[in-house]
């Protein structure tokens, strides 16, 4: 799995395909900064963010309706193999779409792409679960906790180490990888002269994009062709593969209220989701200004976010793995981060000399997110498997994905709104206010009240029930092994 995770980075269409779609509305823009969009006269960073928005509800009904049925049968690997073809041709797509007059092409590419980039990342994420049980340490564990040799809470402890391990590794190499991929984009950079003007930047972005789509889509044929087709769950008696996802749907709605500490991380990973996300895109306008778009310079500046981000991920890796701390520790140590970033872009609305209004900022930001809070990533999935029954991966995954988009729609709508209330509708540094606000509660709430050892416990009572009241069996939830 190791390829593809490699390939689907993001550098095609959650880096460089936002940076291309913003400099076309800037251009199309003009020194008034304000385009016709959505019935006004909209600022450029308010349309960025009103895309997102659109982009995040769309990603939401589509995870409802995947989520439903992805867990029954060995059907899910056409989900992530259709959503990555999508993602093909989206980043090739943008080949077409350079210059200023198309950036209404350039809207819908947007969406699209990171439409199909969320949908590629959740589901392959919710593959690693099953991977990390299916590990040999953790068959043998298995088999020792069955001899009573190991206490469940052992067995559970060197689960999570193993689900933290294989997620940690995985994005750590990825980090690796984007660093080559990115060491060959500055060569084509030169290659097409992207210094020489606005056209040859702007054609330079596209080719970027390509090539990223291009790494992709090549690293990602070991796993289609390799991938093992491990059953999910079983269709109930009496549904059948239709009815079956709308049941889900229902005993979704009517059971997840007895995984209490599920809710718990659930409402945490809203907040800290929302707030997150806007933080990135917001930052992510302001960088692309105070930098005028130079594509050679964001490449430099991805590159020191990127291989800070190898060093993050490692580091916080090795630390959990020498210390024995727990995924919630570890975890909580990034929120703590997360809220300082959003703290950092307030002072922005009292000072031009600090809150992402430099280019000395923009590089230390790059690499501070790399080192500390580019382990949100990792980390936060490695949460909602701590808190999923098994067997139940992507439907939880998905209901996840649900709310982070939830979310992410709500923040840049309010975000967008903020700035647009501003004195002179653009003070792109307003929505820190509320991002910090945002980062704090939900930080907070991540540390009072979950708890995963009592997660743990919910969770084998649940599925004890379902197999009883779904299936008609009255066997051991901790008796449920995943299959080879």
């Amino acid at each position: 799995m190791v390829p593809l995770h490699v390939g689907a980075n993001g550098l095609s269409l959650f880096n460089f395909g936002p940076t291309a779609f913003q400099n076309l509305l800037d251009e199309a823009a003009g020194k008034s900064g304000l385009l016709h969009f959505a019935g006004r006269k909209r600022d450029v960073n308010s349309i960025v963010l009103l895309a997102n928005g659109v982009s995040f509800a769309l990603q939401a009904a589509l995870f409802l309706v995947i989520g439903a049925y992805a867990d029954f049968g060995t059907g899910r690997r056409w989900v992530l193999l259709a959503s990555s073809l999508v993602a093909y041709a989206v980043g090739f797509g943008w080949l077409g779409v350079h210059d200023a007059d198309k950036w209404t092409v350039g809207v819908g590419l947007y969406i699209a792409g990171l439409v199909a980039y969320q949908l590629t990342l959740t589901y392959w994420t919710a593959a690693f679960p099953s991977l990390a049980r299916n590990t040999a340490r953790l068959k043998a564990s298995r088999a020792a906790c069955a001899r009573r040799q190991i206490a469940q809470q052992e067995l559970d402890a060197r689960d999570e180490l193993e689900r933290s391990r294989l997620s940690n590794v995985a994005f750590w190499i990825q980090s690796c990888g984007e660093i080559v991929i990115l060491t060959v984009v500055v060569g084509i950079m030169f290659a097409v002269r992207v210094d020489d003007g606005p056209s040859s930047n702007n054609w330079g972005l596209s080719v970027l994009i390509a090539f990223a789509t291009a790494c992709w889509l090549a690293l990602s044929i070991p796993w289609f062709i390799l991938e093992k087709k491990r059953p999910g769950m079983r269709i109930p008696p009496g549904k059948n593969i239709v009815t079956a996802g709308l049941w889900r749907l229902c005993e979704g709605l009517t059971q997840i209220w007895r995984l209490k500490q599920s809710l718990v991380y659930l409402a945490g990973y809203f907040l800290l989701g929302d707030s997150l996300n806007t933080t990135v895109t917001v930052i992510a306008t302001l960088q692309n200004q105070v930098v005028s778009y130079n594509t050679l310079t964001l490449t430099y500046l991805l590159m020191v976010g990127i291989a800070s981000q190898a060093l993050g991920i490692g580091g916080f890796w090795l630390i959990q793995k020498k210390f024995s701390f727990s995924a919630k520790t570890m975890f909580s140590a990034v929120t703590v981060f997360i809220v300082l970033l959003d703290g950092w872009g307030v002072i922005g609305n009292w000072t031009d000399s600090f809150g992402f209004k430099n280019v000395w900022e923009v590089w230390l930001y790059q690499a501070y997110y790399g080192l500390v809070v580019c382990p949100w990533y990792s980390y936060s999935q490695i949460m909602i498997s701590s808190v999923t029954p098994r067997g139940h991966e992507f439907l939880f995954f998905s209901v996840f994905n649900i709310m982070g988009k939830a979310s992410s729609f709500i923040g840049p709508l309010i975000s967008s709104a903020i700035i647009d209330a501003s004195p002179g509708g653009q003070n792109n540094s307003a929505p820190f206010y509320f991002l910090f606000a945002l980062s704090l509660v939900g930080a907070a709430w991540i540390w009072a009240f979950l708890d995963l050892e009592k997660s743990a416990r919910e969770q084998e009572a649940f599925l004890l029930q379902e197999k009883e009241r779904v299936y008609g069996e009255a066997t051991s939830a901790l008796e449920e092994k995943p299959a080879a």
